[in-house]
């Protein structure tokens, strides 16, 4: 494309971007295309001693730290409280001008439907509620100018959607996984210390990276690793070669309120989907 492309990933709370689009994040990045994370309220459940301000600005901080490792341009935590995201009249005004204000070729976040988080679930449906006004309809939200084309828009299936999606786009994780990794590593009140304590495996929390890193490896394998369900679209992107050494990857859904794009259109937008030479016949 002649100009960088533009992704924003809208999620509900800090540390989301990272595990379910942090590798797609990186692999832009590393491509010289801008992207903005972005959550929907401020993280002040998330956890089981701190509370208030103070931990908002500790998931804040955190989240400024990991958007360093994958090279994410701008982090946005908007002041709506934890626990309490609602897919308002307001909230989706404020989505459609995030989305319009990146100039976004690219939306990702949540499911708008099924079980889960609820927080998650209205993240999703406020973008799907935006979507009909962020291009082509200069009076909705007229004080940041509309887009002449509407956005591809993506789905990132989080841990409950993952029972029931379609992968149409997966990304090969491995290049940028250690980046991914240490985004994570970044949140470490969710990764070391809320999570561990919701979980009961609070006390097996390491100390050195090295063992920190197999301890997010194997609690969040099912967010890291390839399964059968993403090996179609695997093949298709990459070639078969090199779909057979892929361990880890991040699965992607085109909305059903999207557009859908053209096989050349997807080669356009997702650069990283190139076989390498040694995947071509």
């Amino acid at each position: 494309m002649s100009h960088p492309i533009q992704v924003i990933v809208i999620a509900a709370h800090p540390d989301e971007p990272e595990i379910y689009a942090g590798a797609l994040a990186a692999s832009f990045a590393d491509r010289g295309h801008r992207v903005k994370f972005v959550t929907l309220t401020d993280g002040r459940c998330g956890h089981h001693e701190m509370s208030g301000q103070a931990l908002i600005d500790r998931r804040v901080a955190e989240a400024k730290e990991a958007a360093r490792h994958l090279g994410v341009q701008e982090y946005t935590v908007l002041p709506i409280p934890d626990g309490e995201l609602m897919p308002t009249v307001e909230v989706r005004k404020e989505v459609i001008r995030l989305i319009r204000g990146w100039q976004a070729d690219i939306v990702i976040t949540f499911h708008p439907e099924g079980p889960g988080h609820a927080d998650n679930r209205n993240a999703g449906r406020a973008v799907r509620d935006a979507a009909d006004f962020v291009a082509n309809v200069p009076n909705a939200v007229p004080e940041v100018p509309a887009l002449t084309k509407s956005p591809l828009y993506l789905l990132m299936p989080d841990y409950a959607a993952r029972r029931s999606y379609k992968p149409d786009i997966v990304i090969d994780a491995g290049d940028v996984m250690e980046r991914k990794l240490l985004a994570c590593d970044a949140h470490a009140s969710q990764f070391y210390e809320f999570a561990p304590w919701q979980g009961g495996f609070l006390q097996d929390v390491p100390e050195r990276w090295e063992e920190k890193r197999q301890f997010i490896l194997k609690h969040w394998e099912t967010f890291l690793r390839v399964s059968d369900e993403m090996m179609p679209a695997i093949v298709e992107g990459y070639g078969e070669k090199h779909a057979a050494k892929i361990q880890y990857a991040e699965p992607f859904e085109v909305a059903d309120y999207s557009r859908r794009p053209s096989a050349d259109e997807i080669k356009r937008l997702f650069p990283m989907l190139t076989p390498s030479e040694e995947s071509l016949p």
